[in-house]
């Protein structure tokens, strides 16, 4: 099974693909999408969707695993990775793709123990579970690859 797993955001989108193979998780291949500050929202979230076309046509996962959106204090940058969150899930059901959405606490809870966990908490658990040999750059790449790593784990025990 071959798992994308997404840490959305408008600026800098983390992915990464995690291969299962005999109960054996295996990283394949990781990166960030960034769109241009001074473009258009539409023109953004446009970007960010023809990216995300380009690795499901590249990698051709199976399943895509994406960070929830969480609550925010500010509504306008809630508002913005909904729409990001938009365009990525839209590229994957138009490819016909299972998506699984996980809240940004039961990621951390499954990686790291703690839903409360900082970022290079997270980033650190993520590099000794893949062995790792060093954390993955930038934190946005080792979100995502907690956010597959918790699908394969709730896969496991469902």
């Amino acid at each position: 099974m071959r798992v994308l797993s997404v840490d959305p955001g408008l600026g800098i989108t983390g992915f990464s693909l995690l291969d299962v193979v005999d109960n054996k998780t295996r990283l394949s291949a990781y990166g960030t999408i960034k769109s241009k500050p001074k473009d258009t929202l539409p023109q953004r979230l446009n970007y960010l969707f023809e990216e995300m076309n380009k690795i499901l046509d590249q990698f051709l996962p199976d399943v895509m695993a994406i960070e929830d959106a969480f609550y925010s204090k500010n509504v306008k940058s809630a508002m913005r990775l909904g729409q990001a969150r938009g365009s990525i899930i839209l590229a994957a059901a138009q490819a016909d793709i299972p998506v699984h959405e996980f809240a940004p606490r039961k990621v951390k809870m499954s990686v790291c123990g703690n839903g409360a966990a900082s970022k290079e908490q997270v980033s650190y658990m993520v590099t000794q579970i893949l062995k790792l040999k060093e954390p993955p750059k930038p934190l946005d790449v080792s979100d995502a690859m907690a956010v597959g790593l918790c699908f394969i784990n709730q896969a496991r025990f469902a």
